[in-house]
């Protein structure tokens, strides 16, 4: 029985008569959705139940997991005989996939059919591109609204969507159907008011049907909305096609493509216009391009809070373009060629870099047995930096073998990267800065020799996180001089981030600071983080900091409701607790906390449980406390971030010895 499936609205499978197959609950859905996303390839049970549960997963999660999968291979293949393997929903390795034809997925179908139209002329391309947006029934996976693992892919789809409508009516344009086009670029606008080509085509095409002041009342429309909503001012197209359309220009000499390179831009973008266009008219393929994109993602990463959001988005897709074209060396370069420096521990998006860390594995695997080593390096430097924060072997594992292989290799660009992985991976236990400022040490010497100036402010970064938590402030300044001035000069706004927040901690650091000036800088340090594309630091570092000040000084917590602490909360808790006098709840919150993360933050979470489980009296925790802590005799806790502190870990640890000795 041919079985075809549907996402371009609610999941949904069809059998070879067009009617509906029964798929039962929700979940049963998701399991069938997440394995489309996969396209063929394998999805791992244990990534199955992180994403039909967020968080954590109950007991039998498992399970649940194989009898759903088992109930949606009766559904689809309902005349198979007993023990017979599935043909659809197989069982590979670690996981399943839905070994779907290329033309049974309503999604895949639509992706296939606007590929071919844009390399037809109009006359071929219009009953293409209406045949692709036939299938559509409602928002892609439109059941599951909310969830983490089908956000890229609607995003994705739905992009490509607005497109081709848009694509639909240029070629109505340029076929003379400017009539035709009129009422679905109306409504497509009256949705999507942000898109300015889609303004521009409307108007256009009320122009080429003699409306000349509707035309005009479009644009002026599309103005008020961007300017007034948005407080940008129409493109140079936009401005453009206003000014011919008063100008009276001949009807068809208005182009539907959109504007002439170079127009109403700066001489440097104008160079870069015609730079685009012309690499745009010569590239040859879709692998050159590839490449080509994830080079420039890399650069944009580094540029600002806008276009840090913007690579981390669309590097994904990258990556999943280069695996459905087949080529594990391709991929290997799409993946390897975001080597972008990361100096926060905590990852920006879980979800995503799980993606990236499984792709790099699955193209690891898929490498030949030998050569390559260079490829290799780069597709376990991304692991380990991708995985950072997490307690699993693999990271450290891929780490070493990144570093190992480009010390071999006498790469300078890939031994920067692979000692940036290395990095992430040195919080397996508290009171490594000495390591890690030796790391920064050498990064900052290589890049220096190699002009490799992201990988020398991030060797700056590290060496003034370092020398903070060793108290050496001299140093540390230094570093944050260095790291300034580099940022300044290249363009890297990020990195003043850093450098505002360690100004703050300073502030925070020095004992004749009164509270109320370091509570000042803290708070206009945490005003540079809003915004800054950068959520796995910014969600809830203002009061973690603001709490660690207060604490130093003697102080309660904040017992106002309204405070979030975001991933920190499990180690605030006992202190807010304690804050209202509700000490049966703090105890019991101190006794449930889990293993802190391995990140930055690592002596400062401990230092944390050390001081709740003091006020507590709760000698197990202290204990605990007292063995992580040890090792980090030498250093502050929490200037390790080269944001906040809670004072030396040495004091933390007298205090756990009187508790326990009394």
């Amino acid at each position: 029985m041919r079985v075809s499936f549907g996402v371009l609205g609610p999941v949904t499978a069809w059998d070879g008569a067009g009617d509906e197959l029964a798929l039962r609950g929700p979940r049963h859905r998701a399991v069938l959705a997440r394995l489309v996303i996969a396209r063929r390839r394998v999805v791992p049970v244990e990534l199955l139940v992180d994403d039909l549960w967020e968080g954590a997963p109950p007991a039998g999660a498992t399970s649940a997991v194989r009898t759903f999968v088992a109930a949606l291979r009766r559904a689809l293949e309902p005349d198979r005989p007993p023990r017979t393997a599935a043909a659809l929903l197989t069982t590979r390795g670690p996981g399943y996939a839905l070994d779907a034809a290329p033309n049974s997925v309503d999604a895949w179908v639509f992706e296939d059919r606007l590929q071919r139209a844009a390399a037809l002329p109009p006359e071929g391309a219009l009953p293409l591109l209406q045949r692709a947006l036939d299938p559509w029934r409602g928002s892609a996976y439109a059941d599951f609204p909310e969830a983490p693992w089908a956000r890229a892919e609607r995003a994705r789809l739905t992009e490509l969507r607005l497109g081709a409508l848009e694509h639909l009516a240029r070629v109505r344009l340029d076929l003379g159907q400017a009539a035709r086009a009129v009422p679905d670029l109306d409504a497509h606008v009256a949705e999507h008011p942000w898109r300015e080509d889609a303004w521009r085509l409307l108007a256009l095409a009320l122009y080429r049907t003699g409306r000349q002041g509707d035309a005009l009342a479009v644009l002026r429309r599309a103005r008020s909305l961007l300017v007034e909503r948005l407080g940008v001012d129409p493109g140079p197209a936009l401005r453009r096609l206003e000014r011919d359309i008063l100008r009276q220009d001949s009807l068809l000499d208005l182009d539907p493509a959109g504007p002439r390179p170079g127009e109403g831009t700066t001489p440097g973008d104008q160079l870069w216009n015609q730079a685009a266009d012309a690499y745009q008219r010569v590239t040859p393929g879709a692998r050159v391009r590839l490449e080509s994109t994830v080079n420039l993602l890399r650069d944009l990463a580094v540029t600002g809070p806008e276009g840090l959001r913007t690579a981390r988005a669309q590097r994904l897709a990258a990556v999943t373009a280069a695996e459905e074209l087949g080529d594990p060396l391709l991929t290997a370069r799409v993946i390897g060629a975001y080597d972008v420096p990361a100096n926060w521990t905590r990852v920006d998006d879980p979800e995503r870099s799980a993606r990236v860390v499984a792709a790099a594995e699955r193209t690891l695997a898929a490498l030949p047995d030998t050569g390559h080593e260079g490829a290799r390096a780069r597709l376990s430097a991304t692991v380990a930096l991708e995985s950072r924060g997490t307690r699993g072997a693999r990271g450290p594992q891929a780490a070493a073998e990144a570093e190992r292989i480009a010390r071999d290799l006498g790469d300078p660009t890939l031994l920067a990267f692979a000692l940036n992985a290395r990095y992430m991976q040195t919080f397996h236990r508290t009171g490594l800065a000495p390591e890690r400022d030796a790391l920064g040490a050498e990064l900052v010497t290589l890049a220096t020799r190699h002009d490799l100036v992201t990988f020398r402010i991030l060797g700056h970064l590290i060496r003034l996180q370092s020398l903070a938590a060793l108290s050496d402030w001299a140093g540390a300044d230094q570093h944050a001089r260095a790291a300034r001035e580099l940022g300044e000069r290249h363009e890297r706004p990020l990195t003043g981030v850093f450098v505002g927040w360690y100004r703050a901690l300073r502030a925070a650091a020095d004992p004749e600071t009164l509270f109320e000036d370091a509570y000042t800088a803290l708070r206009e340090a945490a005003s540079s983080l809003r915004g800054a594309g950068m959520p796995g630091l910014e969600h809830g570092w203002q009061p973690l900091a603001l709490l660690c000040l207060r604490l130093r000084h003697g102080m309660p917590a904040p017992t106002d409701d309204g405070v979030d602490y975001g991933p920190h909360e499990p180690w605030t808790r006992p202190h807010v607790l304690l804050a209202r006098h509700r000490y049966d709840e703090a105890a019991a919150a101190l006794a449930r906390l889990p293993e802190p993360p391995r990140d930055l933050l690592l002596e400062a979470r401990w230092a944390l449980v050390a001081r709740a489980a003091v006020a507590l009296g709760d000698r197990t925790a202290m204990r605990r406390a007292l063995t992580a802590l040890t090792p980090a005799v030498a250093e502050g806790a929490g200037a390790q971030t080269g944001m906040l502190t809670l004072g030396p870990v040495a004091d933390h640890l007298d205090s756990l010895h009187r508790a326990l000795d009394t």
